[in-house]
């Protein structure tokens, strides 16, 4: 009698649990928080990985674009004032760089002053939110811009 793949302790359940979390590591799209508001980035930070997310988050900055650079994120969700450099100027770096300009950059601001979202576009940003943003709507923003991107991403297919 075959023992049961329920059964805690079970070498093929234990195999199907390693490989379902490996499956899921690499599946998961990353998102970089860029705040200098630490409530703003647990917040978030605690709702996306909730709901599925790869997140890590940046403070300032020089802090964004080397984590943009090293960790590649799916989308960065800016907040424009931050320190160091500030989000306007991180965002043109981001859309300068061939190795970065393909990801997305959702402005997420408190400057909702007239003109600000044309602002934001012209610096490179994909999409504009003002602050308070509830997360499951930031979620919903990052999902489908996300799932854009993803098929403006793939290659064309030629016959």
């Amino acid at each position: 009698m075959r023992p049961s793949r329920e059964a805690p302790g079970n070498f093929y359940c234990n195999i199907c649990r390693v490989a379902r979390r490996a499956f899921h590591r690499r599946s998961q799209k990353r998102v970089l928080i860029v705040d200098d508001v630490e409530d703003n980035r647990r917040i978030y930070t605690m709702f996306l990985t909730a709901a599925g997310f790869e997140v890590q988050s940046a403070s300032d900055g020089h802090e964004a674009l080397a984590k943009v650079r090293t960790l590649r994120p799916d989308v960065v969700v800016m907040d424009f004032a931050i320190p160091g450099i500030d989000g306007w100027q991180v965002t043109r770096r981001l859309k300068r760089d061939p190795q970065t300009r393909r990801i997305p950059v959702i402005a997420l601001t408190g400057h909702a002053l007239a003109g600000a979202e044309q602002r934001a576009r012209q610096a490179g940003c994909d999409m504009f939110l003002t602050k308070p943003c509830l997360p499951g709507d930031l979620q919903q923003h990052i999902e489908g811009l996300i799932a854009r991107s993803a098929t403006t991403r793939r290659p064309k297919h030629v016959e």
